[in-house]
């Protein structure tokens, strides 16, 4: 099933097409308006808005369609991108010389063996929790969360692996087919930044994502995870091995997390601990939440407004203060995390299911 044939399962065929065609053109333009109107800044917070979708769809599964509350989905991408970072920095083969005479020419596989890594963690995360649900879930897999990230903060000693809170920098860019995404590009006579051919890259992963994801939550596995969110016993009575189908769960929505950490690292060329703190755990939940839990337009809407918007306030505040006062009164951060919750809090009072959640006809049944 395409993204196609789910929208016109919920809506006429000429209106799906419609969308479908909407969605394509906007995906492909993006960058170039984005640039037009605000410079490179803005196509490189619409790159890193197509992480966060990557995120929230894995998170998605999690949480969303199975109804395992993950607070600690920040540590796969925090996986994916120090593996991405080890293997294509020099910082390793520094520490450790013999690693060079193995490898000479360096492993050019980390984005798979990133999504490999972060599944077998998922699986390690699901495994002990199985039997736990709702808040005593989320406390472990805040728990497990923290755990990564300190882990990463301290293994610099004895031996330096992680490089402790200084972080590791170098980290080589992506190249596919021989061409280097850094510097500047000329084609057809248009010069443009790496930025935009990190922006295709990414949405070209993000459209092999969703199709994916639509097609598990159309399939027998997505009938399974939908019924052990509805009610777990139930489904076990039913014949449903919950425990399989919640390991896959986390598996699968883990590797979507380290696919996403590794092209953060070689986007960044930068990677520390800071960047994988339990704030973001609990941004990468609220897109879920806003959007509409388990309804796969909702949590790409969610996603959308969460990445870019608090941008949009950072870069508007001041300026708008400045125009109407003559000086800056508050912090713009102040004013964008005051509006970030805000937003949540009346979503959440008025919009309980989300902004787009996804819609069950009467008499419907799994």
């Amino acid at each position: 099933m395409t993204i196609l044939t789910h929208l016109q399962q919920t809506d006429s065929p000429g209106r799906a097409r419609l969308g479908v065609a909407l969605f394509m053109l906007g995906l492909l333009l993006a960058p170039w308006v984005a640039g037009a109107a605000g410079g490179n800044y803005w196509v490189r917070v619409i790159d890193f808005a197509l992480l966060y979708l990557m995120l929230a769809l894995g998170l998605n599964i999690v949480v969303g369609l199975t109804g395992l509350l993950d607070m600690g989905f920040i540590a796969f991408y925090a996986v994916g991108a120090y593996l991405t970072a080890l293997l294509s920095s020099p910082h390793l083969t520094e520490q450790f010389p013999i690693l060079l005479q193995w490898f000479p020419d360096g492993l050019h596989l980390s984005i798979l063996l990133a999504a490999i890594l972060a599944a077998l963690c998922g699986i390690m995360l699901g495994a002990p929790t199985l039997r736990l649900r709702g808040d005593y879930l989320a406390i472990v897999t805040l728990g497990f969360g923290e755990i990564v990230r300190i882990l990463m903060r301290n293994l610099d000693r004895p031996l330096n692996i992680t490089n402790g809170p200084k972080g590791i920098s170098g980290i080589d860019p992506v190249s596919l087919f021989g061409l280097k995404f850094s510097g500047m590009h000329q084609w057809f006579g248009f010069r443009f930044s790496s930025l935009y051919l990190y922006y295709y890259l990414f949405a070209a992963l993000l459209l092999l994502i969703l199709f994916i994801c639509l097609r598990l939550q159309h399939s027998r596995v997505g009938r399974a995870w939908t019924a052990i969110r509805e009610d777990e016993d139930a489904a076990r009575a039913m014949g449903i091995n919950t425990r399989n189908f919640k390991l896959l769960a986390f598996a699968i929505g883990a590797t979507f997390g380290g696919i996403a950490g590794a092209l953060f690292a070689a986007f960044q060329g930068f990677v520390s601990p800071e960047s994988f703190t339990l704030q973001e755990s609990i941004a990468v939940l609220a897109m879920v939440v806003l959007g509409g839990m388990g309804h796969i337009p909702g949590v790409i809407l969610g996603a959308l407004l969460l990445a870019a918007l608090p941008e949009l306030l950072r870069s508007t505040m001041g300026p708008l203060q400045q125009a109407l006062f003559g000086q800056v009164w508050i912090d713009p951060e102040i004013i964008r995390q005051l509006f970030y919750g805000l937003a949540l809090i009346l979503v959440m009072l008025y919009r309980p299911a989300g902004l787009w959640p996804a819609r069950h006809p009467q008499g419907a049944t799994l």
